[in-house]
């Protein structure tokens, strides 16, 4: 008898055929580095809070590995959100993805999933990198002022672009 059968698991259960993370694992797991990144707690800290290893954390974050519904609370609770924030801003194409991976034919994940889904900017590394700097910043009217003048370099790029 295969291993998984023993532990009542099916074998197809879980990840589609094509290898890839399902988009909602994936969204999930980007929200759970956004609220980490801002709180400026490390994976092994995030780990250490809810008895995983920084390795299993990596994989939740990278969508490799479906987070249960009584981690999703867990991170929750650490992380200081409800649990809804996990699902906030998803996209359509991750929204749109089968509930069940069994439901779906072989091909029709492949097909779903490839339509160039491209990570919300807001979960860049990058992008919280430069929200902690800035909120760093002490000085009210200094960051205004950066807050003004990012803001006029966008718009240029943006007139630039136009002509």
């Amino acid at each position: 008898m295969p291993a998984t059968a023993t532990r009542g698991r099916r074998a197809s259960a879980g990840r589609p055929k094509t290898g890839k993370p399902n988009p909602i694992d994936v969204h999930v797991g980007s929200r759970v580095r956004l609220r980490r990144t801002l709180l400026g707690m490390s994976q092994e800290k995030l780990g250490e809070a809810i008895g995983l290893t920084f390795q299993q954390v990596q994989k939740y974050e990278r969508g490799a590995n479906r987070i249960g519904a009584s981690r999703l609370f867990d991170l929750s609770r650490v992380l200081d959100v409800p649990v809804s924030f996990f699902f906030d801003d998803m996209p359509a194409e991750a929204a749109a993805a089968p509930v069940d991976d069994d439901d779906v034919a072989g091909g029709a994940v492949e097909e779903r999933s490839s339509g160039g889904y491209e990570p919300d900017p807001m979960a860049k590394r990058e992008t919280l990198e430069l929200v902690r700097a800035y909120y760093r910043i002490n000085d009210p009217s200094v960051r205004k002022r950066l807050f003004e003048l990012t803001k006029a370099v966008a718009n240029s790029g943006m007139v630039e672009a136009a002509e």
